[in-house]
């Protein structure tokens, strides 16, 4: 099988890091080399000296668009979980990477508003976040992304089957294979990203 990159983008709150979890177990599942591209662990370990600027983030999101273009030049899958809130520059990553595939995680404001798990979008409105994506910056929907999903209306379930089925069509994950124990894969990488966190690579759980 062919490496590629599958990129999860959307606002904050829109469903990424859940989905793109649920995509990298699949596709582990099946018994492929991935990794798992947290917007929030590669700030706090590749871009720790950045902010919220425009410059700042297109930085951040060329970071991690070359990290996958690493792994896949060496056969790993990368699956990326992170805003990238400009088109233009997700259009470079575009570029650069050979196998990219762009989900984009479509969800009204209002929506990703009230469920406001971390409290962010109401501590912008406040004034005490800066640069926020969707309040005080802009976020650029893609012009044309690989697979829509509308977390709004749609089960995290049937989401996800849009995503595998996609890949499957398009050949980049096999439709026959011999399953993996799911829990068994979900266990050992809490195992790891717990040990991530303690040792202050990561700042919140699997």
């Amino acid at each position: 099988m062919k490496a590629f990159t599958i990129w999860f983008t959307g606002l904050s709150g829109s469903g990424k890091s859940t989905l793109s979890k649920r995509t990298y177990l699949e596709i582990r599942k099946r018994g492929l080399k991935a990794e798992l591209l947290d917007g929030d662990i590669i700030r706090t370990n590749f871009s720790q000296e950045l902010g919220f600027t425009k410059r700042e983030r297109d930085i951040n999101v060329k970071r991690i668009g070359f990290l996958s273009w690493l792994l896949n030049k060496h056969g790993i899958i990368s699956v990326v979980a992170a805003i990238a809130p400009y088109e233009d520059t997700r259009q470079i990553n575009r570029k650069l990477i050979t196998h990219y595939i762009e989900v984009y995680c479509n969800c009204p404001l209002e929506v990703v508003e009230k469920r406001d798990v971390k409290g962010l979008y109401a501590k912008a409105r406040r004034g005490k976040i800066s640069n926020f994506t969707g309040i005080s910056d802009p976020y650029e929907p893609p012009s044309n992304p690989e697979i829509v999903v509308y977390t709004d209306r749609e089960s995290i379930e049937e989401s996800t089957n849009k995503i595998i089925s996609y890949l499957e069509e398009k050949g980049y994950l096999p439709t026959h294979y011999q399953e993996m124990d799911h829990s068994l894969l979900e266990a050992e990488e809490t195992i790891l990203r717990d040990h991530l966190r303690k040792l202050g690579f990561a700042r919140k759980g699997w």
